[in-house]
């Protein structure tokens, strides 16, 4: 129904969906593999909660999260056909927002669980930055290593803001 409709991307993982309807890991791993074997390009959304982050769990939480949601991924899917948001929870709808480093730590650990469990295609696949990301924040974002794109929220309801973001 998806593609019938024009869609060519459908994300998995986010973490409202997590909350709000108790998608666990398994289920999200389910569909990331789904979706891939129904043509669709997926983005699989990973991220730690404030709690997770205090208590140093970071590198854990997105190894269960990468484990689990490529769990029916193999090493042949093209990394046009797959991305991973990293999506801090804490900042996702508080205005908060990772700090540089947090962002480059988060990122080069999915880059590596990535390389490890896809091989070559891990280096290939594009990693987003996902949590408030906004006009004031985006280039700066753009410019840490392993940060290839962003996953916009709530800033792109507004046509404006949105293309703010586009053109940072």
């Amino acid at each position: 129904m998806l593609l019938d409709a024009g869609c060519t991307y459908a994300l998995a993982g986010h973490s409202e969906r997590r909350h709000i309807l108790g998608e666990d890991d398994a289920m999200v791993g389910r569909k990331v593999g789904f979706g891939l074997k129904s043509g669709l390009s997926m983005i699989l959304c990973v991220g730690e909660k404030v709690e997770e982050r205090k208590a140093g769990e970071l590198e854990a939480v997105l190894r269960r999260q990468i484990e689990a949601g490529l769990a029916e991924v193999g090493a042949d899917v093209g990394p046009e056909k797959l991305a991973v948001a990293y999506e801090p929870v804490w900042a996702i709808g508080t205005g908060l927002t990772a700090g540089p480093e947090e962002v480059a730590e988060a990122h080069a650990l999915v880059r590596a669980m990535l390389v490890e469990r896809l091989g070559a295609v891990g280096g290939q696949i594009r990693i987003l930055y996902g949590g408030s990301v906004k006009q004031g924040n985006a280039g700066q974002l753009l410019g840490i290593d392993n940060v290839d794109g962003v996953l916009v929220g709530g800033a792109s309801l507004e046509a404006g803001s949105f293309a703010a973001i586009v053109t940072a």
